[in-house]
């Protein structure tokens, strides 16, 4: 360790060997892997269980049923993705996906099993999927990973987890390439706002950012707090190479009730019987899908936001009624009881539903390791592109990737590490403060979230068109380059952090969208409204080199 001056005090200049950014079901499992090369540090904004893992109700997708097929698993998600998945990658996570719901079951996962044969695990159905192959944990899947992973985690006398800490942005040093005259830009670490609100320097051999999604860029959304899209933020910031960051995937069922924050309503629900229906109980689906009420998340989202729109209706219903009321209490536990607290006995009453955005399909791009475009840097979870979600995600395949990604990379660490495990710390420069002063008024931040929010909900939201795609880029740019101003006229604070991220994630998606000029999977624009053979590739963007601060380049 060493020293570096902030602001009059000395701070200490914290080295590891892997620098892990967050503390969902990606970053948990490879911090578990990485220990046994080396020393771990997990950084999370909030408290630890803070997390889009711990909210995820429905389940972990993999092919553990004679009645099922790799192929046809494979076959589902390309078919979801649009044209844009990566059969590479697709047949990769497919194939590795029964073992890695093993290694979960043998840290002590407590899928629900089959009530005619306990050595089979209940394989639940969701939209897309052509059979039952949704392990889980009734409607609580995420968070009993979530648990099972923190227990392991702290009792790994090779992890440090620390809570409310905040990664800043990623501290990139040149590194000369032998027997070449010129150097690249290797990520070292990461600047971090500790929960005293000084910033440190946390360095280490290996970065992974594993801060999952984007959701509170957008008004309504089924995701924590903590997604404010940081990751992508600081990889951008960093010049990473990003991809598909239109591709946006809205819940279609959110709970619609004034009380409730953005409770999501699991597609299991409709796996097992439930239809949408509308004011009047009449299904709708037929309409739009073949495929009814299990139809693709997009095509879902996209039906219920036309019978809305067609209707003025504020919502749409989700009818369970029909099933049996012990079956349903027993299988949605979590659902059932959060929908008493409101007043809505789901086993007798329509649940009041709306999409909501949900999961970013996009994200920093990787290879089929998790690293991404700059050396010494990782990604994982939703916060990696790998190329298996293509232009819409299959429902239950995002914790199946975290945890079959988590395993790449630690292998990829693994066959590298004599090479990684000789990497010197640099000296590196402290935090600048300049002649930052404290914010006195929290209220320019509030002001400008809220802003932000309500033009990508009504601006960049499930139907899109050029006009308001071009409407809502002029006026996120002139608040982003308020907070820019804001940003160094002031010390960094936690909320400065995430609405500096939110805006330029917002007008990386507002970019992304307008780049695309056909509709496809999750990206739906009006003016443009098939899709296009030629078009049949990823949107690659990163910052344009010495333009700052959100100057994009399409590759």
């Amino acid at each position: 360790m060493f020293h570096v001056k902030h602001m009059g005090a000395i701070l200490i200049n914290t080295t590891c060997d892997f620098l892990i950014v967050g503390s969902g079901i990606a970053g948990l499992s490879f911090a578990l892997r990485a220990a046994q090369l080396g020393t771990v540090t997990v950084i999370t904004k909030k408290n630890e269980i803070d997390s889009a893992t711990n909210l995820a109700q429905g389940g972990i997708a993999a092919v553990m049923s004679a009645n099922d097929s790799k192929q046809n698993h494979t076959l589902d998600t390309i078919v979801s993705g649009a044209g844009l998945c990566n059969e590479e990658v697709v047949r990769l996570v497919v194939d590795k996906g029964p073992e890695r719901v093993r290694d979960l079951i043998d840290m002590g996962v407590e899928f629900v099993k089959n009530s005619q044969d306990s050595s089979e695990l209940d394989l639940g159905r969701e939209g897309g999927h052509s059979k039952r192959r949704v392990a889980h944990a009734h409607d609580f899947t995420g968070k009993e990973i979530e648990r099972t992973l923190l227990e392991k985690v702290k009792a790994n006398g090779s992890i440090k987890v620390l809570e409310n800490h905040r990664a800043i942005d990623l501290l990139l040093i040149n590194r000369k390439i032998e027997n070449e005259n010129k150097s690249t830009k290797r990520c070292a670490g990461a600047y971090v706002l500790n929960e005293n609100g000084d910033v440190e320097v946390y360095m280490a051999k290996i970065t992974t950012l594993c801060t999952g999604g984007t959701g509170k860029v957008y008004l309504y959304t089924t995701n924590p707090d903590i997604a404010t899209g940081d990751g992508l933020a600081m990889a951008f910031r960093a010049g990473a190479i990003m991809a598909n960051l239109e591709f946006v995937q809205f819940h279609p069922t959110c709970l619609y009730h004034q009380k409730a924050k953005n409770f999501l309503i699991s597609e299991a629900v409709r796996g097992e019987g439930g239809i949408l229906v509308d004011q009047n109980g009449r299904p709708f689906m037929e309409k739009y899908d073949s495929r009814k009420d299990l139809a693709t998340r997009d095509a879902v989202a996209r039906a219920i936001d036309r019978e809305m729109k067609e209707r003025g209706a504020d919502c749409v219903f989700l009818d369970i009624t029909h099933k049996d009321k012990e079956y349903v209490k027993e299988r949605f536990p979590t659902i059932y009881k959060r929908c008493m607290d409101y007043g809505i006995d789901i086993t007798r009453e329509l649940i009041p539903v709306v999409p909501a955005a949900h999961y970013m399909c996009g994200g920093v791009e990787t290879d089929i390791w998790g690293r991404t475009s700059i050396d010494g840097l990782l990604a994982l979870g939703e916060t990696a592109c790998t190329g298996l979600h293509g232009a819409n995600r299959l429902a239950s395949n995002s914790l199946l990737e975290a945890v079959v990604f988590a395993e790449r990379a630690y292998q990829y660490c693994t066959n590298q590490w004599k090479t990684i495990s000789h990497e010197q710390f640099p000296e590196v420069e402290s935090w600048k403060v300049g002649d930052a002063q404290a914010l006195s008024e929290e209220i320019l931040i509030h002001h400008n979230w809220d802003l932000i929010r309500r033009i990508m909900w009504n601006y960049v939201g499930i139907v899109r068109n050029i006009k308001r795609l071009e409407l809502a880029r002029k006026h996120i740019n002139a608040i982003f380059q308020e907070i820019e101003q804001h940003y160094k006229d002031y010390f960094v604070t936690q909320n400065m952090i995430e609405l500096r991220n939110i805006a330029l994630v917002s007008l990386l998606i507002i970019e992304s969208a307008l780049n695309r000029k056909e509709s496809r999977g999750l990206h739906y624009l009006v003016d443009y409204p098939e899709s296009r053979e030629d078009l049949a590739k990823n949107t690659r963007c990163r910052k344009k080199t010495g333009e700052w601060p959100a100057e994009v380049e399409f590759l």
